[in-house]
C-alpha cells in the first residue's frame, strides 16, 4: 500500500484534524519567537550597538531554549499514546516525573547560560565592544530557565491529550506583557535607569515565570484536565520514570540542539564581522525564525496525531497522520517562500532605519526564502518521528547533516570563497537539504515497519 492509495476520505479528515491542533500551536509557537521578535525591535530602535549585542546574547540563550524544548518533547508523544490507549491514569504520573526533570533541567541550563555563555562567546572571539552588554543580558535571562523547563513540562501535558488552546493563550501572553516591561526597562521609563540589552534579559526572565504561574494554575484547576488528574499525588522522583523520559527526550533535545548550535555558531562567527554584518544576520535569522515556528506547529500537531495513532495500533492512521503533516508544511513553506522573496527590503525595514543593516538583511532574506521548503520538510519529519517515539536515529541524520554537511560548507564559502555572511546562509540550506531528505525516508521506512507489526500482530490473533 502506498501512500496515494491511502482512504481519500480519511485522508481528507486527518488534514482537518491536524490543521484544528496545529493551529492553536503554531501561534503559540509564533508567540515565543515573538519575544525574541520584540527584544530584537526594541533593540533595534534603540541603537545598533544594543541591537547586536541581544543579538550576540539571544543567540546563546536559544541554546537553553531549545535544550530545554527538546528535551521536554518527550512529554507529547507519550502523553500521547498512552492517551490513544485510553490509559488516563497513567497521564498525571508521568507529568508529575517530567516536572521532575524539568526542574532539574532548568536550574542546570540557567548556571550553563549565566556562566558558559559569557565564556563561549570570549572563545569565539565576539567583537570585544560587545562584551559587556551581552554578558549582562545573559546573567539576567538565565533566571527565566526554570520556568521555562516547566512551563515546557505543562504544555507538553496538554498537548498530549489534544488541548492545544491553552499553548495558544498563555504563549500569546508571553509578547503581549514582554512589549511594555521590555520598552520600560530597556529605554528607563517611568524614572527607571535605561538598562539597554539586560532591561531585555531581565523583561524576558520575568515574563516566563509569569507565564509558568498562569498555566500551572490553568491545569490545577480546569475540569478539562481532572481525568489525568495531573495533581492527585505528590510523586517522589522515579529513576525509571524519569529514565524513560530522558532516554526519548535526551536524543530530541541533541536533536533541535544541533540545528539550533548550527544556527548560533553561525550567528557567533558572523559576530566576527563587524556590528553591522551582525546586526543585518540578527533581522534576517529573526524573520527566518519566526517564520520557522509555522511548521514547527504543524509538526507538533503531527507527533501528536501519530503518537494517538500508535496507541490505538493503527498503522494505517500513522502513515495518514504523517502524510497529512508533510502535506500542510509544503503548502504553507510555499507561501513563506513567496513572501521572503517578494519583500525582503520592506521586511528588513520593519527591524531597523539603518540602510546598511536594510540593504545587508534583505540579501541573507533572500536566502532564508530559499530553505523554507528543506526546513519545513525536515521538521515535518521529525515531529512524524517523534510520534514513533523514533529519536536516536534522527539525532544522527541532524548530526551528519548540520555539523558535517552544512557547517563545513558554510565556514569553507565565507572565509575561502569570499562570499562572507551570505556564504554561512548558502551552508544552511545544504545542512537543512540533506536533513530534509534523510529524515523523510527514515519515516517512510518506520512507518511502513510499524505497519507490518501491526499486519503481523492481528494475523497472530486470528489464529
Amino acid at each position: 500500500m502506498t501512500w496515494l492509495s491511502l482512504d481519500r476520505q480519511r485522508f481528507a479528515r486527518e488534514l482537518t484534524d491536524t490543521a484544528r491542533l496545529a493551529g492553536p500551536l503554531v501561534l503559540g509557537q509564533l508567540s515565543a519567537v515573538g519575544m525574541n521578535v520584540i527584544d530584537t525591535l526594541l533593540a533595534g530602535h534603540l541603537d545598533a550597538h544594543t541591537l547586536a549585542a541581544v543579538a550576540v546574547g539571544t543567540s546563546i540563550w536559544s541554546l537553553a531554549l531549545v535544550a530545554s524544548l527538546g528535551v521536554m518533547m518527550a512529554v507529547p508523544p507519550s502523553v500521547a499514546q498512552l492517551h490513544g490507549a485510553n490509559r488516563h491514569e497513567a497521564i498525571g504520573a508521568l507529568l508529575r516525573q517530567a516536572l521532575w526533570l524539568a526542574g532539574g533541567l532548568g536550574v542546570a541550563l540557567g548556571l550553563a547560560t549565566a556562566f558558559g555563555g559569557p565564556l563561549l562567546f570570549e572563545l569565539i572571539g565576539v567583537d570585544p565592544a560587545l562584551a559587556a552588554d551581552v554578558r549582562r543580558f545573559l546573567h539576567a535571562i538565565a533566571f527565566g530557565a526554570p520556568a521555562m523547563a516547566l512551563y515546557f513540562a505543562l504544555r507538553g501535558l496538554s498537548e498530549g491529550i489534544g488541548l492545544t488552546r491553552p499553548t495558544m493563550i498563555f504563549g500569546l501572553l508571553g509578547p503581549a506583557l514582554l512589549a511594555p516591561i521590555g520598552y520600560v526597562l530597556m529605554y528607563g521609563r517611568f524614572g527607571l535607569p535605561r538598562l539597554g540589552a539586560a532591561g531585555a534579559g531581565i523583561a524576558t526572565a520575568l515574563v516566563l515565570w509569569i507565564q509558568l504561574a498562569s498555566l500551572l494554575t490553568y491545569v490545577a484547576r480546569h475540569p478539562a484536565y481532572r481525568h489525568v488528574q495531573p495533581f492527585g499525588r505528590r510523586d517522589r522522583p522515579d529513576r525509571r520514570a524519569i529514565g524513560e523520559l530522558l532516554r526519548i527526550g535526551a536524543p530530541m533535545g541533541v536533536t533541535v540542539f544541533m540545528e539550533a548550535s548550527l544556527f548560533v555558531a553561525v550567528a557567533l562567527i558572523i559576530g566576527r564581522l563587524g556590528a553591522d554584518v551582525v546586526a543585518s544576520h540578527q533581522v534576517a535569522i529573526n524573520v527566518a525564525s519566526f517564520a520557522f515556528m509555522v511548521p514547527l506547529g504543524i509538526a507538533m500537531a503531527t507527533t501528536v496525531r501519530v503518537g494517538h495513532a500508535v496507541g490505538r495500533n493503527d498503522g494505517v492512521g500513522v502513515r495518514l497522520a504523517g502524510g497529512a503533516g508533510f502535506a500542510l508544511t509544503l503548502a504553507i513553506q510555499c507561501l513563506s517562500a513567496s513572501v521572503l522573496f517578494a519583500l525582503p527590503h520592506a521586511i528588513a525595514s520593519l527591524y531597523t532605519r539603518d540602510t546598511v543593516v536594510v540593504a545587508l538583511a534583505a540579501q541573507l532574506l533572500v536566502l532564508a526564502g530559499m530553505f523554507q521548503l528543506s526546513d519545513g520538510i525536515q521538521v515535518a519529519a521529525n515531529g512524524a518521528l517523534r510520534g514513533l517515539k523514533d529519536t536516536r536515529t534522527p539525532m544522527v541524520i541532524t548530526l551528519l547533516a548540520y555539523w558535517g554537511v552544512g557547517m563545513p560548507v558554510g565556514g569553507w564559502l565565507t572565509f575561502h570563497a569570499g562570499y562572507g555572511a551570505r556564504g554561512m546562509w548558502i551552508g544552511l540550506i545544504a545542512g537543512l537539504t540533506m536533513a530534509a531528505l534523510l529524515l523523510t525516508l527514515r519515516f517512510r521506512r518506520q512507518a511502513a515497519g510499524f505497519q507490518a507489526a501491526v499486519d503481523f500482530a492481528r494475523r497472530l490473533d486470528r489464529h
